[in-house]
């Protein structure tokens, strides 16, 4: 069984007239366990609220998303947050790292809400990305290459099942690109984490050996 699984996802939002406008309309999709696939969508086309729906962070307005065999659809928002917390990792394109706290405390946040905080572990992660000797910095401290290492160490701090990384590399210039990219996936091979990425590059999209257009899984986009 795969871990994650969507039947006739839906969502949609009321446009500033008021009438209705479907953003995601997915009726099948599938990701084995440590499995690693690129979703390719333009801007506008829905993928961000997918991930969010994915993550819990936005609440389906129909079908289902069982994550390891259980239905998030049916969890209301402090339920889907604690399985977030526990099950799913996030690496946003501006990284969303907490500008009053250390590197070391990021990582650490990002531990609190699931199993507990492991300071052995958090300070392992940021070392394994190259940043050991950055615990003491602030994410002002470091270079927009640096701030997306510790992103990634936040990520799989808490051994997530699944990471959804979202536009990961926009904010990188391509040689940072390429290695924050290769470091993501092989942090997630590592840690048995299945990884699902969505992007517009098609360098990025270039280095995955599986690949699939968001346009042809999203009904809404081919309604409109």
């Amino acid at each position: 069984m795969p871990l994650l699984t969507i039947k006739d996802l839906a969502k949609t939002y009321r446009q500033p007239d008021g009438t209705p406008h479907r953003v995601v309309d997915v009726a099948e999709f599938a990701l084995g366990a440590g499995e690693q696939r690129a979703l390719r969508g333009e801007s506008g086309s829905g993928k961000t609220t997918f991930l969010h729906l994915i993550a819990g962070i936005l609440a389906a307005d129909a079908g289902s998303i069982r994550l390891d065999d259980r239905d998030l659809t049916a969890l209301g928002e402090a339920a889907r947050d604690r399985v977030r917390a526990e099950s799913i990792g996030y690496i946003f394109q501006t990284f969303n790292l907490l500008q009053g706290h250390t590197v070391l405390e990021n990582v650490e946040l990002g531990m609190a809400f699931g199993r507990g905080v492991d300071r052995a572990r958090a300070g392992a992660l940021l070392k394994r990305v190259g940043l050991g000797d950055k615990l003491a910095h602030f994410p002002r401290q470091l270079s927009t290459g640096q701030q997306q290492r510790v992103a990634v160490a936040r990520a799989l701090a808490h051994r997530p099942k699944l990471v959804l990384a979202d536009e990961p590399t926009g904010n990188l210039d391509a040689r940072n690109a390429r290695e924050a990219l290769a470091l993501i996936r092989e942090v997630c091979r590592e840690e048995g984490a299945a990884l699902l990425l969505v992007s517009h590059d098609e360098a990025v999209l270039a280095q995955f050996e599986a690949v699939q257009d968001f346009a042809a899984l999203n009904r809404a986009l081919q309604t409109t």
